[in-house]
């Protein structure tokens, strides 16, 4: 799996977005610790997860739509 600086180097203005997706992978990693700080971790996630940028061209399929997908059975 490329790191952040190799997807940077595919796509060099899409280093925002690989930045922020390394940071969602590194607090994830950090919120499954012995010694997390969970409070943190509930404050910074949807933090960066909000400020993630458009993704770059080609990361989905022509034509996807993320609102279009399977019913879940509480209705979402």
């Amino acid at each position: 799996m490329p790191d952040g600086r190799e997807i940077a180097s595919m796509c060099p203005h899409c280093e925002d977005f690989a930045r922020t997706v390394m940071m969602l992978g590194a607090l994830a990693l950090y919120a499954n610790a012995d010694d997390a700080d969970l409070t943190f971790v509930e404050l910074v996630g949807p933090s960066l997860a909000v400020s993630l940028p458009e993704p770059p061209p080609g990361t989905f399929p022509p034509g996807y739509d993320p609102n279009d997908g399977p019913q879940y059975p509480d209705g979402t």
